[in-house]
């Protein structure tokens, strides 16, 4: 009995549920649906230009350091910073004491090498006579040795002295050869003390401006020939600028030499120069510590080209330059144009991973006009086909609408801009009404052939700021 009780309480309560829930749907306060809003744009063809923003320092194309081959201090300067100078104008003196003494002492050196290679020559001279009478005596005792008349003993001690006297023959002619390579040696290291004098005194190598000074008067500087030598000061020539810019690993290869590039400096607010890639680097350039944090760069130089800024420079002035070396400047490198392409806004195409199994992969939607009233032209059924992806790669998609749905088609995308990007391939139409926010329901929420409601994207986001 009390089994039967407790079904018959069990069979009212599902039919009062049923009940409830029958008018809670009429009545519209249960089982409502609940429709995502939506705000579209047209695809449509545009020119699309794809460029690759890049941060650097303005810097003279050609600029010299000038540092000195000798070490000393400065007795003379005859330049400061900003002065135009004329290649071969002096720049400035070391003092030149210590230089002058080691001339002098090479200068002495060389004169001693001279005596020695005259007194060499002469004792050459010498003991030629000398030779030569020892060989006279040699040949004539040697007639006297064979007639018996004089003893073996006394031919030897002649023979002795014969070798002898040759022998220093040879030795004077040596000493000779040996003065002789003094002297080059003198002469050599006269030759350099003399080049070391003439280097206390320096002179511009090349037409230009003053753009750096690092020392005054009476300072002390280390030459080249010791470590890496005092950088005395810079010579530029700041009639041509360029930018050198740092460019991540992952965007160098779009870029190619002679691409157009829009440079903004930060001391001229609001405009925009022009320039060409004149240099890309070949090794990169890493910054941050090693492991995930580092980031490779490749250095670009962009010549500045003049045309672009002469406005900037008054009519009749002379060495009057709008560009300075360390500026700071924002570069837009324009790397690829096209034209009349089909494109949608960049926030409309998403990513979506294909789980299912089924993806659209081509679609064939067509311009309605023409079609029948009945005919869908997202009707792409025939375009379907099941698929099983291993890897479940993600797959780039768009969302377009249709009278209250959207439907999920898989694209194909090439250049972009700061806000439109090229549809290569998967829509065959322009005029279509693709989804392009809010951007939390197109990466996440929206799904295929799902309803949504059509809004105004002004009116969505002041619906969200009201919420």
């Amino acid at each position: 009995m009390k089994g039967k009780k407790l079904l018959k309480y069990f069979g009212i309560t599902v039919v009062v549920l049923i009940i409830f829930v029958i008018i809670g749907k009429s009545a519209g306060f249960l089982g409502k649906d609940y429709l995502v809003k939506v705000a579209v744009e047209k695809s449509e063809k545009r020119t699309i230009v794809e460029t690759i923003t890049a941060n650097g320092k303005i810097q003279p194309e050609t600029e010299v350091k000038i540092s000195p081959d000798v070490s000393g201090e400065i007795v003379e300067l005859n330049v400061k910073e900003g002065q135009e100078i004329k290649q071969g104008d002096l720049l400035l003196k070391i003092k030149p004491d210590i230089y002058q003494s080691a001339l002098e002492r090479m200068e002495a050196s060389l004169n001693t090498s001279r005596s020695n290679l005259a007194n060499a020559q002469a004792r050459v001279l010498q003991v030629q006579a000398q030779f030569k009478q020892a060989e006279l005596n040699f040949q004539r005792n040697k007639k006297l040795f064979e007639q018996q008349t004089i003893s073996q003993a006394d031919f030897d001690n002649i023979s002795s002295n014969y070798e002898v006297a040759k022998a220093e023959v040879e030795a004077a002619k040596q000493n000779v050869n040996a003065a002789t390579f003094a002297i080059n040696s003198s002469e050599a290291a006269l030759k350099e003390a003399r080049e070391n004098l003439t280097k206390t005194t320096i002179y511009a190598p090349i037409n230009g401006t003053i753009s750096k000074l690092n020392v005054e008067k009476g300072e002390r500087v280390v030459g080249t020939s010791q470590m890496a030598g005092t950088e005395i000061l810079r010579i530029a020539n700041l009639n041509k600028m360029e930018v050198l810019v740092d460019v991540n690993e992952n965007d160098i290869v779009k870029v190619s030499l002679k691409d157009t590039a829009y440079i903004e400096i930060d001391a001229y607010l609001g405009q925009k120069f022009k320039g060409l890639v004149n240099e890309i680097a070949n090794s990169a350039t890493t910054a941050g510590a090693l492991g995930t944090d580092q980031v490779t760069n490749f250095q670009v130089k962009i010549s500045i080209l003049p045309e672009s800024y002469q406005h900037l420079i008054p009519k009749n002035a002379v060495n009057i330059y709008p560009f300075r070396p360390g500026m700071s400047a924002t570069v837009d490198i324009r790397t690829e144009t096209k034209f009349n392409v089909l494109s949608v806004p960049i926030q409309a195409v998403t990513t979506r991973i294909d789980s299912t199994g089924v993806m659209q992969e081509k679609s064939t939607v067509e311009k309605s006009t023409g079609n029948s009233p009945d005919m869908s032209p997202f009707d792409n059924s025939q375009g379907q086909k099941k698929r099983k992806d291993k890897n479940d790669e993600l797959k780039e998609v768009v969302f377009c609408y249709k009278n209250g749905i959207v439907e999920m088609f898989e694209v194909k995308t090439g250049v972009q801009d700061n806000n439109y990007i090229e549809i290569v391939s998967g829509l065959t139409s322009d005029s279509l009404e693709i989804v392009v926010a809010p951007y939390n329901a197109i990466a996440k929420k929206l799904k295929n052939k799902q309803k949504v409601e059509k809004t105004k994207k002004e009116d969505l986001f002041n619906a969200k700021e009201m919420q």
